[in-house]
């Protein structure tokens, strides 16, 4: 059951529309569009479900991330930091259930590390959002609610 849901009843169609609309992914790489900028960036997954962007929701992202001064800029414009941030507002526009974050802090330093991990605590926190993240950092692992280790593929702790 996810968002009360039960997904293992879905067809495929479902499933596809359900990921697309409850599950955001942040990468290590950020995988922004070169041509776009922040705004554009941010609002692609509702631009590809055809869906209509609260300018609202948006500036609020917005300014959460802290990018008010760089939203017209592209991602070559932009510091490691916020282009993650800028990765994290795609993650988060269509408000999922569920965030995957992919070593989200894997290429920062360490200032913008701390504020990639206080964003992910501010969403689960303020928007109720479940993250799973991937990471080799013990000291951002232990912020976590519950960490499980995985070693060569199999469960060896779950705390």
């Amino acid at each position: 059951m996810i968002d009360g849901k039960d997904i293992y009843k879905f067809n495929d169609d479902e499933l596809a529309i359900f990921r697309r609309r409850q599950v955001g992914l942040i990468y290590q790489f950020y995988n922004l569009i070169p041509i776009l900028n922040v705004e554009e960036n941010i609002t692609l997954p509702l631009s590809l479900d055809n869906r209509k962007i609260d300018k609202k929701r948006l500036n609020d992202l917005i300014q959460l991330l802290g990018l008010e001064s760089r939203k017209t800029h592209l991602p070559n414009e932009l510091s490691g930091g916020q282009q993650q941030r800028t990765s994290i507002g795609r993650a988060m526009i269509t408000n999922p259930a569920i965030i995957l974050a992919d070593e989200p802090t894997g290429n920062l330093d360490s200032k913008s590390s701390d504020e990639i991990v206080e964003l992910l605590k501010r969403s689960n926190r303020d928007y109720k959002q479940t993250i799973v993240m991937i990471t080799h950092n013990m000291e951002i692992a232990k912020i976590a609610d519950r960490i499980i280790k995985i070693e060569d593929g199999k469960i060896v702790k779950d705390m």
